[in-house]
């Protein structure tokens, strides 16, 4: 049986129906493989109650999320879900996960501060446009990774901003309403709370501008960034999914177990993964 990007929810021959579509078992039964006057009669296997779940949260999320899962084993991709939750278990408790969704409905507060902040100095590693950034320790050392690799291949990174606390947020949104209007500051800005920034994990490259990803610079992040953990955050044409224009330069750590299940089952898009996440951690188990 062939279905393109369909979803599961009920079990139909190993197949899940529902109004947004279906997630085939890769060993489905034909859906003709009996008489049409016979299929209300068969007894169809129960569902265990994570594929229930993962039919539930899947049921949930936005129609183009949904159009970016592609076709396959639902205990495949519970498989691969369960590593990087039990990865996530590894992470520090006395802080936010690195999974941690935050965008324009999901916020922090003013008063967080991620743990044990590490300066982001020039070094031989990369340059710095600044003197002032600092990066969550884990972020900080995947740095180090992708940038020994880029120094391996003749690239220097330029590492241009870092963490940004609620009060640098705040005053700089303020000043782009200024400048540009509250309806176009919106657009590429953060309100202070909603800034990935502020996690302390993400990291603005080169030059910030929209020409940065066609430098060789660029080109090279773009290309390997995802093997040190590091995600592009509001990729071209996602506007009404991020709620932010295209930024070639903003990248965010995840991990590397992360990035490919974000490339596996997601469409390799940050915001449908990390809004996965938070959905199935959020839904009861019953």
């Amino acid at each position: 049986m062939k279905v393109t990007r369909i979803f599961f929810a009920k079990c139909i021959c190993c197949a899940f129906a529902a109004s947004a579509g279906l997630f085939l078992f890769s060993s489905c039964v034909k859906a003709n493989a009996a008489p049409a006057n016979k299929i209300s009669q068969q007894v169809q296997p129960p569902l265990s109650p994570e594929v229930e779940k993962l039919g539930r949260v899947l049921s949930g999320m936005s129609d183009r999320a949904k159009e970016a899962i592609p076709n396959g084993n639902p205990q495949e991709f519970l498989s691969d879900l369960h590593k990087v939750l039990e990865i996530e278990k590894t992470f520090r408790k006395d802080d936010v996960s690195l999974y941690y969704l935050i965008d324009k409905k999901h916020n922090i507060g003013a008063d967080y501060v991620p743990k044990d902040l590490m300066p982001v100095k020039a070094n031989d590693l990369w340059n710095v446009s600044r003197n002032d950034l600092s990066l969550r320790p884990e972020a900080y050392h995947a740095l180090e990774d992708l940038s020994l690799a880029a120094l391996q291949d003749g690239i220097k990174l330029l590492v241009s901003s870092t963490y940004r606390s609620y009060a640098y947020q705040e005053r700089l949104f303020s000043r782009y309403v200024k400048e540009d209007g509250l309806e176009l500051a919106e657009r590429y800005s953060a309100r202070p709370g909603t800034s990935q920034h502020q996690l302390g994990v993400a990291v603005d490259f080169g030059s910030i501008t929209d020409d940065w990803g066609d430098t060789k610079m660029g080109k090279w992040v773009y290309q390997h960034a995802a093997d040190y953990g590091w995600s592009l955050s509001f990729p071209q044409g996602y506007e009404d999914v991020t709620g932010y224009m295209w930024e070639c330069w903003h990248f965010r750590y995840l991990g590397k177990e992360m990035c490919a299940f974000q490339k596996k089952w997601f469409g390799n898009i940050q915001q449908f993964m990390l809004e996965f996440i938070a959905s199935w951690q959020s839904t009861p188990d019953f």
